[in-house]
């Protein structure tokens, strides 16, 4: 509760604030379709018309035979609201490394991904950065990858979600926070794959590694698969009901266009591109669609979160870490080629990360994959949406 009615208060003057920096920039340029945090731009709907002070009513796609009606077998997934099979509701995911270098490309497995995390990995080479994938039904996995070193963001990251982290190593900075009880990790523990690329592009998860690594890490007591007391299983996404549809801009007032976010990642300059066939965001970088080799699916999300994020650079080599623990920051949800301006708080190394809509309230998204950048401070204005 403690955490909650806090939280309140400080996403409250964040919101405040954002929405009137963004009312001030909408006044400069009235004719602008470009969104940033700095350009101006046209919102879709400045009010919501309800009647008697109701909230409006949330679009919801008809069921063809009624209301779903979740199976047996089945349970609703922490990580995407949809069903999945009842057998793995105690699973923990992974959350994997992938290099994202375009020597590393292409990608394999990604497209299995639940929730894909973009960080930049450091602050050289144009702010390159790296993917962390989260996947529950790892059991499944043919190969994914390749496999390249953490960072202490991704640590923490990984922690939200009692993840185990895979990875092939990283810098020392990593190290206090491996020692955390709460902290589980598998590091350059893979199979290598002969790609005729260089040595660290060759390392991938491949059928059975997995059940290997649990069943024996590093010749000590294994990992659980399962769940332990660090988990927070549920408490990430505030999922609409399974079978609907939320619309921003017939909930919320103050909604822009976003069909194409351009992040401001210089290196591989990140874009998502909303499908309007599929309702999804695709994942764009170096000027391609992203496309897994297994199977040429794109790497696509019903949901893209973009978090403004401070950092601490840690030594010359650009090293960092994100200052992802924070009590109230602003961001932006996107679904359906709309966008909304939104808060986060995280509060603790193992604490979820929360999303709050305009009211203070916890964020409402529709159930599905999901995208997530941690955008720089620095960078924030630059972000683009049309």
């Amino acid at each position: 509760m403690y955490i909650r009615s806090f939280g309140k208060k400080a996403i409250a003057s964040v919101m405040c604030t954002t929405m009137l920096l963004l009312a001030s920039a909408c006044a400069a340029d009235d004719d602008s379709d470009v969104v940033s945090t700095s350009v101006s731009f046209e919102p879709i709907n400045e009010t919501v018309t309800t009647q008697d002070n109701q909230e409006p009513e949330t679009t919801v796609e008809a069921e063809a035979d009624g209301p779903y009606v979740l199976p047996d077998n089945m349970y609703f997934s922490e990580l995407t609201g949809e069903p999945i099979s009842k057998e793995i509701e105690n699973q923990r995911p992974i959350a994997v490394m992938v290099d994202n270098e375009l020597k590393a490309l292409p990608h394999y497995g990604t497209s299995e991904a639940d929730v894909v995390y973009e960080l930049m990995n450091s602050t050289a080479n144009d702010r390159i950065t790296r993917l962390m994938v989260l996947v529950k039904d790892w059991g499944n996995i043919e190969q994914l990858g390749s496999i390249r070193s953490t960072r202490p963001t991704n640590i923490l990251l990984a922690s939200e979600w009692n993840a185990v982290l895979c990875h092939d190593g990283g810098p020392y900075y990593n190290d206090q926070y491996f020692e955390k009880p709460w902290s589980a990790h598998f590091s350059g523990t893979f199979s290598r794959v002969n790609n005729g690329k260089a040595q660290e592009f060759t390392e991938y998860i491949l059928n059975g590694d997995l059940e290997d690594n649990f069943a024996s890490h590093e010749g000590e007591a294994a990992y659980s698969t399962t769940y332990n007391e660090y988990a927070n299983p549920g408490s990430h996404f505030n999922f609409m009901e399974y079978g609907t549809e939320l619309t921003l801009s017939e909930k919320y007032p103050n909604t822009y266009p976003a069909t194409i976010a351009a992040l401001p990642f210089p290196h591989n300059q990140s874009q998502l591109v909303y499908n309007s066939s599929t309702k999804e965001y695709e994942y764009y970088e170096y000027d391609n669609r992203h496309e897994d080799a297994d199977n040429s699916a794109p790497l696509s999300f019903k949901n893209v979160i973009l978090q403004k994020c401070s950092f601490t650079q840690l030594d010359e080599k650009g090293y960092l870490i994100y200052n992802c623990i924070n009590p109230a920051e602003t961001g932006w949800y996107l679904t359906n080629g709309e966008a909304k301006v939104i808060a986060w708080s995280k509060t603790s190394e193992t604490g979820p990360t929360k999303y709050f809509d305009d009211r203070g309230e916890e964020l409402v998204i529709n159930t599905g994959k999901t995208y997530i950048a941690l955008i720089p401070e620095d960078t924030w204005d630059t972000i683009t949406l049309q």
